[in-house]
């Protein structure tokens, strides 16, 4: 398998349940099914570092969103995914983003099955974000997620709303394969994968999470106990093969608290965490702000300003994270305009190397179905103990035209 997601039984049984479910549903209500083809390439201005690395490639991705609601109280959600690459294998693959049965009432609401959950508040870093894994051979950024399995149960009040989360299966992250870009220096093998938890895959993870509005002021708190969605890679070296990582999962708690809070058009925001069951405990933030300039130069246009800062204090050598110290700096053009026209750029430096990463991301529709971004990230003095050092020849375009329906 070219990556640890659902084996092929699993998908063809959760697909056929939910389209049984559908079918024997003679008094449904609505049924609604759209999605997305999309079609992507990717232009690279360097040669690789490795062998067999090119310097383009296509892929084509597809989503189909299947939405169905048996009665007032009774929904089912299904998104498949699947993407072709022409160059990296590992990015090759199918995912079910969500399968999952919504029940609520009044007082409470529970879903079963595949879902998604985001929690965050600011714009470059997401490490509160804890409960769904990433697919990082989807997006460098991190903010693709697969589908994780799980009881998501829900209590609103008026003083706030609490979250309680049963996660029976763990879900592996995915690396590009030895010819993808945006790799680490060796190639991951995600088939040689080690759990801390005797139960691997199965280990039953849990989490809590209370979040409310205070006035202008938006903020979450919870609790995770569980496998770290972040593994360690460690060396390996068979003598029939050629030097290897693998990831090893460990067991972990975490408490996490997010907040955002508006002020005229101040919009500031903080995350944090503190992490214990990897060696030794370790505390992690990111902070910052978003100012609007609306209506800039007497037009529709609004102009936001962003500064973040994200801190952690692993020492050097140990656990090596991408954001340990760094500062974050961008700027958000929102054109307003019947095309929904976008733009934003974005500078991450860290403070001790002068590594830096540099990415633009825009965004415009083409009439009603239609939608074309392009993407470009370069990164500029990068210090070979960074642990991004293994991207400083992957300046590159990314242009992608959807179709939705």
């Amino acid at each position: 398998m070219s990556a640890r997601l659902f084996p092929k039984t699993f998908f063809t049984t959760a697909a056929s349940i939910l389209a049984l479910l559908l079918l024997l549903s003679s008094n449904a209500q609505s049924l609604e099914v759209d999605g997305e083809i999309s079609v992507q390439g990717f232009l690279f201005f360097e040669n690789g570092a490795w062998p067999h690395q090119k310097n383009q490639s296509v892929s084509g991705a597809i989503t189909v969103k299947i939405f169905h609601e048996i009665r007032d109280t009774f929904h089912l959600a299904l998104e498949p995914f699947y993407r072709i690459d022409s160059e990296d294998q590992e990015r090759s693959h199918g995912d079910l983003r969500l399968a999952e049965v919504l029940y609520f009432t009044d007082n409470w609401e529970i879903s079963v099955g595949l879902g998604r959950v985001f929690w965050g508040a600011t714009e470059f870093v997401h490490l509160v974000d804890i409960i769904n894994q990433t697919d990082q051979v989807e997006d460098l950024d991190g903010e693709e997620k697969l589908g994780q399995p799980m009881l998501h149960l829900t209590v609103p009040h008026d003083w706030g709303v609490v979250e309680a989360f049963v996660l029976p299966w763990f879900r592996e992250r995915t690396f590009p394969g030895v010819n993808g870009r945006y790799r680490t220096v060796l190639p991951v093998d995600t088939d040689r994968a080690v759990y801390e938890s005797g139960a691997g895959q199965h280990h039953t993870d849990i989490a809590i999470r209370y979040s409310t509005t205070l006035g202008a002021t938006d903020l979450g708190l919870y609790y995770f106990n569980g496998t770290a969605r972040d593994p360690i890679l460690l060396f390996s070296h068979k003598q029939t093969s050629s030097p290897m990582l693998f990831p090893y999962y460990e067991q972990i708690g975490q408490t996490g608290l997010d907040l955002q809070m508006a002020a005229g058009e101040w919009l500031f925001k903080v995350e944090a965490y503190y992490r214990i069951g990897q060696s030794r405990s370790y505390a992690a933030t990111t902070f910052g702000f978003e100012y609007t300039l609306v209506g800039i130069a007497d037009t529709m246009m609004d102009l936001g300003l962003i500064g973040e800062y994200v801190y952690d204090d692993r020492d050097d050598g140990w656990l090596p994270t991408i954001y340990e110290n760094d500062v974050m700096t961008g700027l958000r053009l929102a054109v307003n305009d019947m095309d929904d026209s976008n733009i934003l750029l974005g500078v991450i430096r860290d403070i001790h190397s002068d590594s830096t990463i540099f990415a633009v991301e825009a965004s415009r529709r083409l009439g009603d179905s239609i939608r074309i971004n392009l993407d470009a990230s370069f990164f500029m003095n990068m210090d070979q103990l960074d642990p991004a050092a293994s991207l400083a020849r992957d300046d590159s375009i990314k242009l992608e035209m959807v179709w939705y329906w």
